[in-house]
């Protein structure tokens, strides 16, 4: 059975897409928190910009009932490839997959995310994930 979206893809293919395709849209589903505080990626070496739109709201983590109806405003074009990026794949993976249910066409997940999966000491950012991968990033 085939995945019910795109499929992952690493923080590299994300960044060579974003290379290759001019249409290429990446979202981050993270919290306002953690926009803030960890960081976002950085895009303007391709003169680009990511989106921000919650997956689920801070403070509370509640699920944003109007995440579909958030990228929509954004790209309404629903042949347009987006990428979607959170802390580690997770909340990402579900992005992808509500929004291919909702009619995009091609919606990948980034493996990792931006900080990645924890280590053995339980801490981000040493494993995988956007910042491991030594793509562009800025702090808040």
């Amino acid at each position: 059975m085939s995945e019910p979206y795109a499929g992952d893809i690493t923080p590299k293919q994300a960044w060579e897409i974003l290379q290759s395709s001019k249409d290429a849209v990446l979202i981050d589903v993270r919290t306002e928190a953690e926009w803030a505080w960890v960081g976002q990626v950085n895009l303007s070496s391709l003169e680009k910009e990511h989106l921000l739109v919650e997956w689920n709201r801070f403070p509370g983590g509640m699920r944003n009932e109007t995440f579909i109806e958030d990228v929509a405003k954004l790209v309404p074009n629903q042949t347009t490839e987006l990428l979607m990026l959170c802390r580690s794949g997770v909340r990402s993976k579900y992005a992808a997959i509500a929004l291919t249910a909702a009619g995009y066409k091609t919606c990948y997940n980034i493996e990792g995310g931006f900080e990645g999966d924890h280590d053995d000491q339980r801490h981000r950012g040493t494993v995988n994930g956007w910042k491991v991968a030594g793509l562009p990033w800025m702090q808040g």
